[in-house]
């Protein structure tokens, strides 16, 4: 990782739907999860889970103690951060996934270059979402999948231009750079 230098952004863990023939509950899940943490150097890192009944305020807590951050996702059998009986916010930044529905939207396009599906009332909730996390100097990183409305880059203008909308404060974001073609510099 530390070739990647300051290019290095947070780096996810993404377990997948465990089920009882995997592990049998969220304990199981905890009990193999602090000796991981415990290990972590100290870096930004992400959890995502996508098993909706493990998500409560005993893993925020655990996330918290180790400054992991929980990963908000956008998945229809995922809760929705404002449905959450606890603070998602786990750590001084966050992370958020658009991801949307696979199926859905592959059963309408296979090319990704405009949205196909409208998703423009759950992304105006999720700026109110971040308007407020964001008040609180939570750092967010926020990323669109194509699946979440059919491409990405018109989710992120959406979601810019519903900011603006509510007369928030002007967004940072990253500038683009025209001399950058590579993620890694010529090693010489």
């Amino acid at each position: 990782m530390d070739i990647l230098g300051p290019k290095l952004g947070p780096i996810v863990f993404q377990f997948p739907l465990f089920t009882r023939n995997v592990l049998r509950d969220r304990h199981e899940f905890t009990d193999r999860l602090i000796p991981f943490l415990k290990k972590l150097p100290d870096r930004k890192f992400a959890i995502e889970i996508r098993n909706r009944p493990w998500l409560n305020a005993e893993l925020g807590n655990l996330l918290r103690e180790h400054r992991i951050a929980l990963v908000l996702q956008d998945r229809s059998w995922m809760p929705n951060p404002s449905e959450l009986d606890f603070d998602p916010i786990t750590a001084d930044w966050t992370y958020i996934r658009w991801l949307g529905d696979r199926r859905e939207i592959e059963a309408q396009t296979m090319t990704w270059d405009k949205v196909v599906v409208d998703r423009g009332a759950e992304l105006s909730s999720l700026v109110d979402f971040c308007y407020q996390v964001m008040k609180r100097g939570v750092l967010i990183y926020a990323y669109a999948n194509n699946h979440f409305q059919g491409h990405g880059p018109a989710t992120i203008a959406k979601f810019l231009e519903l900011w603006a909308a509510n007369g928030y404060e002007k967004i940072w974001t990253p500038e683009r750079s025209e001399q950058q073609n590579t993620l890694f510099p010529a090693l010489d």
